[in-house]
């Protein structure tokens, strides 16, 4: 006698409690917290569009569709919200974390990258972008010297795709820390920064943390 096929549950399939919280979020504080994970508008209303998400990966995909369909414009709008390489806004947690790798460099490598950072700056037209998370200063030094020799084509698809890469994180982060948030029950999520303050009785995703680093 053949055996009874196991039933599956739908838990297995529910969003998780972060992610829950992201869709269900607000439009106003949805839209915010995109904004502080991108600063293109185009992109954070393309994912705004597409909740409620069924996973994180579902997220995920359709935030590196959105980066891919970015027009020159939009790609620029989102360039124009990270600060260069080695000088992190002050009060900003999430660039000053993401740059980490040149917390403890030495004078003369701060000197050579904002030497390069200018020299990138006046043939491109926008900032040195590049996923520094894990990235060592000598790393990101290297990376200017040698993506300052390509094309303004080629160096715009590989923006594009570092930018992908940053948005990825930032994401992931935001519904990790969303979800912590739900557990706990009276904490606000700074939006995209990971930092977290004492709130209570807020469903939405808040906070008051600008997020915009490489």
């Amino acid at each position: 006698m053949p055996s009874r096929p196991q039933r599956v549950t739908g838990k297995a399939h529910e969003p998780s409690a972060g992610l829950t919280r992201f869709n269900t979020a607000p439009e106003g504080d949805a839209i915010a917290a995109l904004h502080e994970v991108c600063a293109s508008s185009a992109w954070g209303s393309a994912l705004l569009a597409g909740r409620p998400y069924a996973t994180t990966e579902a997220l995920l995909t359709a935030a590196d569709a959105a980066v891919a369909g970015l027009t020159d414009a939009h790609l620029a709008e989102a360039m124009a919200g990270h600060p260069p390489i080695g000088r992190p806004r002050p009060g900003d947690p999430t660039s000053s974390r993401e740059q980490s790798g040149m917390a403890g460099a030495s004078d003369t490598l701060r000197a050579e990258m904002l030497e390069l950072n200018l020299a990138y700056q006046e043939k491109f037209g926008h900032v040195f972008l590049i996923c520094a998370t894990g990235l060592t200063g000598e790393r990101m030094r290297d990376a200017v010297r040698s993506r300052i020799g390509n094309t303004p084509e080629r160096e715009r698809e590989i923006v594009r795709t570092e930018l992908g890469r940053i948005n990825r994180i930032r994401l992931a982060r935001l519904v990790e820390v969303t979800e912590a948030a739900d557990d706990n029950g009276a904490i606000e999520v700074t939006k995209a920064t990971g930092e977290t303050a004492e709130k209570t009785g807020n469903t939405g995703i808040s906070g008051t943390a600008d997020s915009r680093g490489d």
